[in-house]
Parts: C-alpha cells; structure tokens; sequence
C-alpha cells in the first residue's frame, strides 16, 4: 500500500472557490479508479488557501495509472497546480 499526503497552497485567495470545486471533482474521480483504497481532501480551518489530500493506492503501478487517468490529465495537472503550491509526503503508516 502506497500512502500519500499533498499539501496545496492556492496563490491566490480568489482562486479557493474554483479550486475547492476542482478538488471534489478531481476525489470523486479518482475514488472510482483501480486500485484507489482511499481519496480524502481535507480544507485547513486555520488557513482557507491550504488543502490536503490524503491518498492510499493499492500499489506503485495503481498511483502510475492514477497519473495517466481523467481526473489527474483534465483537472489536477491544468487546472489545479498552475494555481497552487504543492508539496508531497509520500508516507509509512505507523499505526
């Protein structure tokens, strides 16, 4: 099992209601894929331009196909990171 955690900072506050919109649209895409165990976005209460996404693919080739699928090619990678910055946590789950 794969576990990954991405932090999302939108550049600018005006763009939290379109990214908001994206992610959803991007985690119910992504939750009907194989291989996806687990697709949870979370907005920081603290913060309104931080997101988290918490992700559990089944297996390096699952995540691959992830990256190849709909939600990721049309939404995540044009849409979402030209106005987010972004930083991964690929992850050990200890318990």
């Amino acid at each position: 099992m794969l576990y990954m955690n991405i932090i999302l900072t939108v550049s600018d506050e005006q763009d939290v209601p379109e990214i908001t919109n994206l992610l959803t649209e991007h985690g119910n895409l992504s939750r009907q894929e194989p291989g996806c165990a687990r697709f949870e976005l979370y907005h920081s209460k603290h913060d309104p331009k931080t997101f988290v996404i918490c992700e559990h693919w089944e297996s390096q080739e699952a995540l691959d196909e992830h990256r190849k699928a709909k939600g990721y090619t049309t939404i995540y990678q044009p849409r979402i990171l030209p106005k987010v910055s972004r930083t991964g946590h690929p992850c050990d789950l200890l318990g």
